[in-house]
């Protein structure tokens, strides 16, 4: 599935022009799922936290039980590689990925070392500022561990997702703010969730069910050497509803203000493009 454009894809050792196949219909990934996914991004000439997203991507492997291939310090320098033939002036969504290619005796679970893996570059514009985004709730949930591999960034979980969009959509509204089984706040489909009430932040803590993002601590720690006080703390629906701001943070787009939740509106106030400069202010200087 191409979202971008200008694709170059490493497999088998070397990098390759465009949107090239890489997996084969009896690959266990194919047809049981067993694929696991990270996104960096690439613009302004930097690549933020990349090797935070290549170690985790390994993380993930292990969660599926998928024998990961590369170190993280070698998947950097593959990256790297593959970015040289981009301009800092061009965005680009780095993903790479990994998936089981056989299985065990039973078929199902995936067998020790035997592992495809590949990364794919995609140039896909920055969002710029000012963009925004409208929440609502959806009666689909976040999984917990003992039922799915919430502690993976693995594409059997997408699905879930898929369906909370549509319902959101369903709805006039472009994203869902999600509860995980308890009926807190957990994040949304596609990116962690903040709420600012009286000039403090506040973010679902991690339990289990959803990614800790790798922007949303990120976004903590810089806030805090700012000055700011960040509570990471269980969060209800109601408490987004009498939020003064709201915002999301995930790889894509870094930092998206929230202007409604249902029926609630919300301005993006200062401490929402405080939070922008201060990436991008991180981003600039420290890769």
């Amino acid at each position: 599935m191409a979202v971008g454009t200008n694709i170059r894809t490493f497999f088998d050792g070397t990098w390759h022009e465009g949107d090239v196949p890489v997996m084969r219909a009896a690959d266990h990934g194919s047809w049981l799922g067993s694929t696991v996914f990270d996104g960096a991004r690439y613009f302004e000439g930097v690549a933020p936290d990349l090797g935070a997203h290549c170690a985790r991507v390994n993380r993930s492997a292990k969660a599926l039980l998928i024998t990961p291939t590369i170190s993280a310090d070698d998947m950097v320098e593959i990256v790297r590689e593959g970015l040289a033939t981009y301009s800092p002036a061009q965005a680009v969504y780095i993903r790479p990925m990994y998936w089981a290619l056989d299985g065990g005796p039973s078929g199902v679970l995936p067998k020790e070392g035997a592992t495809g893996f590949a990364i794919c570059l995609e140039q896909i514009p920055m969002a710029p500022a000012g963009t925004t985004t409208t929440l609502t709730r959806t009666r689909f949930r976040r999984p917990t561990l003992d039922s799915s591999v919430c502690n993976a960034k693995a594409g059997c979980l997408y699905p879930n997702n898929g369906r909370m969009l549509a319902e959101a959509h369903a709805k006039g509204f472009a994203n869902a703010l999600v509860a995980d089984a308890m009926g807190n706040v957990a994040e949304t489909a596609t990116a962690n969730a903040f709420m600012v009430k009286d000039g403090v932040i506040f973010t679902p803590i991690a339990n289990g069910t959803f990614l800790a993002g790798i922007t949303r601590s990120r976004h903590i720690a810089n806030l805090r050497a700012d000055g700011f006080e960040v509570v990471e703390k269980v969060l209800t629906f109601s408490e987004f509803d009498e939020a003064d701001e709201v915002f999301l943070s995930g790889n894509m787009t870094k930092v998206t203000p929230v202007t409604a939740f249902d029926d609630v509106t919300y301005q993006e106030g200062p401490v929402t493009r405080r939070v922008r400069e201060l990436y991008w202010d991180w981003a600039l200087s420290a890769d």
